[in-house]
């Protein structure tokens, strides 16, 4: 059974909530209070976080922002609010999805069921527990390695045989869902899904843009890849045993 932590000030929504997620194998634990929600999902280290946007104490933006860097599991906004505005900035604080309150629960349930499935491969998030002196907090993600290539989660930075690679917020997103899934097909639908939160349409271009800048910064070779490679009519693939040297 899958745990969710649900951070929710409505009892009413969060009690509706709980029970129809709890008769489709998912524990759902609740949490009224914002400004309660880093501890009480480091006491829970739940498969998933489910946040509402308005909660006393703090806002469920907030807490995205600040949850993201230590936790690896999805992050799920559920909300009222019906803005492109907020849906935008759900995303860019590390949210993986934007659901409307007034989404049908079997809907909710299907988009939750796919969040925990594209997780599940990864390790299982730690939490450090609470001690008298410190709040308890989620475990940072660990940083990848591949060969000289270094990933770290936390300062958002990466390094190639020490060289310091800049990348903007949505590339290093990017990478980090290719590297984090290294060895593996990922196709441009699961893509968008994980980092914008839409489907592929069949136009959309933006990940094969990101995907060349990705190669350019990281010294892949433009013309045949092999650090980073196309897979065709699938998707890309993150070749974890291509970072032996700076230089192809």
């Amino acid at each position: 059974m899958h745990k969710i932590a649900f951070v929710e000030d409505d009892p009413e929504v969060g009690k509706l909530i709980a029970a129809y997620l709890g008769k489709h194998d998912i524990d759902v634990h609740l949490e009224p209070r914002g400004d309660k929600a880093l501890d009480f999902i480091a006491q829970q280290n739940p498969d998933l976080v489910l946040l509402d946007v308005m909660l006393p104490g703090k806002d469920g933006m907030t807490i995205c922002r600040e949850l993201r860097p230590l936790y690896s599991g999805p992050i799920v906004l559920l909300t009222s609010l019906d803005s492109d505005m907020n849906h935008i900035l759900a995303l860019e604080m590390g949210a993986d999805d934007y659901i409307l309150k007034t989404t049908p629960p079997a809907v909710l349930l299907a988009r939750l069921r796919l969040h925990l499935r594209q997780y599940s491969a990864q390790p299982a998030t730690q939490v450090a527990p609470e001690t008298p002196a410190v709040q308890a907090q989620v475990q940072v993600h660990k940083t990848l390695h591949f060969g000289l290539l270094c990933i770290d989660p936390v300062n958002r930075e990466v390094t190639l045989a020490e060289e310091n690679i800049v990348l903007s917020t949505a590339d290093f997103d990017l990478l980090w869902q290719l590297a984090t899934h290294a060895g593996h097909t990922m196709d441009r639908d699961l893509l968008l899904k994980n980092l914008r939160g839409v489907s592929y349409d069949g136009m959309d271009r933006s990940i094969d843009v990101a995907i060349s800048r990705l190669r350019k910064k990281l010294h892949d070779n433009a013309l045949e890849p092999f650090r980073i490679k196309t897979v065709r009519n699938k998707g890309y693939l993150f070749a974890p045993n291509a970072w032996e040297s700076a230089i192809p």
